[in-house]
């Protein structure tokens, strides 16, 4: 299937959008090469990460220990599932926390780009109201972390090199697959042109402005001419009907 998502307890907040200071580009060479005194393990692949301030990517087995998520103080949660797992990954805690579920396939044919959005702004409004927010799909190897890798692509506006070895060195074992990274690749250049555009408007719409204060500029002029050949109009058939009335 194309991906769909549904919401779950979900907020009826406008779409937010969350300004983020980018750091200089040694601080973000650092923070690219994440925390140095972490020893990788084999078992941290069945544990979460915290990939940006409470932000956290993780499989789905964290997602069932409501101690876990208590502890972490998570309020969101992203639940990304390929369809034929639905009957086990799904919400198991909706009284407490507020949920999207996804229905993504993990195959590289699956169109990320248009599923991405919705993910971005739920995550955008969770942050936005100090919410603590974790991703997950089945086993967060591949799916969920296409999703992170591209929110983090963004939210830095770094480049989506840059964006996969950010998640990779807070999650080892994260491997989207290849189509998940062509269209990671592409996104870098959809977000880029959206910035842009949000910055300045299209040359189109500034033309269409120009033209239109010229349009109105030339308006007053017409009508200034206008009322000068109507007064001059009027003069002149004052005299006439003078040299009438005299003769």
């Amino acid at each position: 299937m194309d991906g769909g998502f549904r919401n779950d307890h979900s907020s009826s907040h406008s779409t937010t959008t969350t300004m983020v200071a980018r750091p200089d580009d040694e601080e973000m060479r650092n923070m690219i090469q994440g925390p140095g005194d972490v020893e990788w393990r084999y078992e941290m692949r069945r544990e979460c990460q915290e990939i940006l301030p409470n932000l956290w990517l993780g499989p789905f087995v964290v997602s069932k220990s409501l101690d876990t998520l208590r502890q972490l103080k998570i309020t969101h949660i992203v639940c990304i599932r390929d369809v034929k797992e639905a009957f086990s990954v799904r919400p198991r805690f909706q009284e407490h926390f507020t949920y999207m579920v996804l229905d993504v396939e993990d195959n590289e044919e699956q169109n990320l780009i248009r599923v991405f959005p919705a993910a971005k702004q739920f995550i955008d409004e969770a942050l936005a109201s100090d919410g603590r927010v974790l991703v997950h799909c089945n086993g967060g190897i591949s799916l969920s972390p296409a999703f992170v890798v591209m929110f983090t692509m963004q939210h830095f506006s770094i480049s989506w090199e840059d964006a996969l070895h950010y998640v990779q060195n807070r999650r080892y074992c994260i491997s989207p697959n290849g189509g998940f990274l062509t269209q990671i690749k592409e996104y870098e250049a959809i977000y880029k042109a959206s910035q842009a555009v949000a910055a300045y408007p299209p040359a189109a719409a500034r033309s269409v402005a120009r033209r239109k204060r010229e349009d109105e500029d030339g308006d007053g002029d017409d009508r200034e001419d206008d009322r000068k050949r109507a007064l001059v109009s009027t003069e002149a058939e004052l005299a006439r009907d003078s040299d009438a009335m005299e003769t």
